[in-house]
This record gives structure tokens, sequence and C-alpha cells, in this order.
């Protein structure tokens, strides 16, 4: 079966002393990532070997820096130079920007070296100790250690780990499905009994938060001003309806990953961002239906388990028939729910025909429709018009 390297998150109880000492170890990171910004953007653009330097050379000087774990500022070095690397490799990956100091969540990185687990409790550099609320037991030692505190003032700690791969029923090689992402339905297959329906958990939620982020914009003091306690309760409690619906729609994208990997060797995805749904007037109910967390499980999740994943172009793929792969004239309105082929008179569901033609392409071998051979009009000269 193999091994696999995974993470285990776990909640951290710190007391005061213990938060105290996280945050002041973050100010530390974060003045490096934004020092190391501050280098690019005039010019330096040093590596990760010239900022180790630097850091050396700083650490020095600076009674601040040596306070802190020399561990975790490395790692935070590590990180920006890994940044900085992706955007110049990934497409639509921006340079790394300046962290802010209230806007930009909490997040340290430790390699072993930077931590130790005694007596059931989390040991840090300096002689930090916090709590662990162990939900299950760690598989082996880990590597390396992520901690986090989430919009709730939560902590977390993410250890990675390795252990040993789940079992994979064998299935055979022909079994495919193809996932058109929407938002009427989050995900409509090839298979009816494999779609996934828009549960609205947001929706549900919706009275809830509207009721604290009211009770937000009344105690919103002027600019400048501290905000009260009564504000920050208000805060936390908006923040805590957006929580649960995420994770909702987390646990429901996981349930129906695992359902579809299981079944498939073949996985033709919809390789569908849905940012510009931000701008329109879906962009409610596209947040509802959390598209790029279903998305994410799904072909993390089948990744994993060893299955072909293909990412599919959406382009053209509504207006394709599944049948005869002949291109409509004209691209279909949203209201227009029926696919109507003038071809071959081929009808079936708007979207049920946009994941066939996605499975389609995916085990021709292609990535999109324009890769694949089209029907066209009828020639004069009596030919079928493929080409």
């Amino acid at each position: 079966m193999g091994t696999e390297v995974v993470r285990y998150k776990y909640r951290l109880r710190p007391d005061a002393l213990a938060e105290r000492a996280l945050m002041q170890e973050w100010h530390r990171c974060r003045f490096l990532w934004n020092e190391s910004v501050h280098q690019f953007t005039t010019g330096r653009k040093p590596n990760f070997a010239k900022l180790g330097t630097m850091l050396t050379e700083t650490r020095a000087r600076s009674s601040w820096l040596r306070d802190g774990s020399q561990v975790a500022q490395q790692q935070m070095l590590r990180t920006y130079a890994q940044a900085l690397d992706a955007s110049y490799t990934v497409k639509g990956r921006g340079r790394p920007r300046y962290k802010a100091r209230k806007k930009t969540l909490p997040s340290l990185e430790y390699t072993r070296q930077g931590f130790r687990i005694r007596d059931e409790q989390l040991v840090l550099p300096k002689g930090v100790t916090i709590p662990v609320v162990w939900s299950r037991d760690l598989p082996s030692q880990p590597s390396s250690m992520r901690i986090t505190r989430d919009s709730l003032r939560h902590w977390y700690a993410s250890f990675v780990v390795t252990r040993e791969r789940e079992p994979i029923p064998a299935l055979d090689d022909d079994s495919g499905v193809g996932i058109d992402w929407g938002v009427t339905q989050t995900a409509t297959a090839t298979d009816e009994q494999f779609d996934l329906p828009h549960a609205q958990h947001r929706k549900r939620c919706a009275a809830e938060l509207a009721k604290s982020q009211k009770r937000m914009a009344r105690r919103r003091r002027g600019k400048g001003q501290a905000p009260s306690k009564g504000y920050q309760r208000a805060r936390k409690q908006a923040a805590k309806v957006h929580k649960k619906a995420a994770r909702q729609n987390r646990h429901d994208g996981r349930m129906w990953a695992k359902r579809v990997v299981d079944e498939h060797q073949l996985l033709a995805v919809e390789d569908f961002t849905p940012k510009f749904l931000a701008k329109s007037t879906m962009a409610r109910k596209a947040a509802d239906a959390a598209v790029a967390t279903m998305k994410r499980e799904l072909v993390e999740r089948g990744r994993r388990a060893g299955r072909k994943v293909v990412l599919v172009r959406p382009a053209y793929t509504t207006m394709t028939c599944s049948g005869c792969f002949a291109r409509a004239k004209q691209p279909l309105e949203l209201a227009e729910r029926v696919f109507r082929c003038w071809a071959c008179g081929h009808t079936a569901c708007r979207d049920r025909n946009a994941a066939r033609v996605i499975l389609a392409v995916a085990e021709r071998g292609h990535t999109g429709v324009d890769d694949v051979g089209h029907w066209g009009p009828p020639l004069s000269g009596g030919g079928s018009g493929a080409v």
C-alpha cells in the first residue's frame, strides 16, 4: 500500500503568557517578511541564502530578534523565498506583499529542531509550553509543524507526519466521471447519483449573521478610537457564523469527494475559477455553493488515491453536444436549462450535457474542447463536415 505524507491538525489551549509569547514571535517573523519584501521592491532581490546571512547579522545586533526562535525566523524567510519563486512559475500568482499588523492572521513554522512534545504538551523555544487537545494519535513522529490562529482567535497546530495509505478499492480502468460546477447545483456529474446539491449552509445562517452585523454597526466607534468590548463580541459572533458554514461546506465536500473517488478511476473535473462570480449578481449564492472548496477536496483526494485527475478548461463545454460534439452557434443564456443540438437533435440537461462533454474530452487525452475535432455545418459537396 505504501505511505503518504499528510497533516494532522489539533486545537491548542495557550494561556495568557503563552499567547503573548506566540504573538511576539509572530511580530518578529512578520517584520522579517516585510523586510524581505522591502529588499525586493528596492531592487536588491536577495535569495534565500542571502536572506539567511542577513538574518544572522541582524540577530547579532538586535536583542529583540535574539529573544525569538531562530528556527521560526528562518522558516519565515524560507516561506518568503518559496512564495517569490512561485510568483514566477505559477500562473496568476502575484509577488509577495507586506503583512499588515491588523489584517494578517498569525502563522508560525517550525522544523523538528524547533519544538518538542513532552507530557502530551507542545514545548516551543524559550520555555513556552502549550496544552494540546489530542483528538487522535499521531501516526509517526512529526517532521515539521505550523501554528496558526483563525478569525475566532483560536490557535491550532498542524503536524506533518507519515502514515500508511488507506486501502484503495480496485476499479476498472474505463470507469470515469465528469464533473460540471454550477450555482443552482454545486456539482453535476455524468451519473445522477454522484450529483452534489446546493446545501445552502450560509443561507440558513443569514438571519443570525445579519443580526450580528447590525449589532456591529451600532457599536462601531469613530476612526482612530479603540473598539469597544461589545463591538468585539459582535464581531466574534459574526465570525462564528461564517466559520460554522465554512466547516459544514468542507465536511460535505469531503464526504462527497470520497464517494466519487471510491467509484471512479478517471476524474474529469471542470477547471472552473469562480472569482468572476464575486462581481456578479450571483456573488452571495456562489459563495454559499463553495465551488472552490468542493473542487479542492475532490482534486486532492483523487490525487492522493492514485486516480487519474484531468482538469478540463470550461470554454465551450456548455455549447458542445455530448453526442456528436457539434458546437452551438450561439452561447446559451443562463435561463436556458435544456441543451438541444442543432446537428443530431440530442436533448439533455444543460449541466449534465456539459459534464459528459468534459468526460469525453478527458477520455481522449485532452484538456479542452478546442483540442478535439468537432462537427461543422454540412458541406455543399455532400460531406459530413467533420474537422
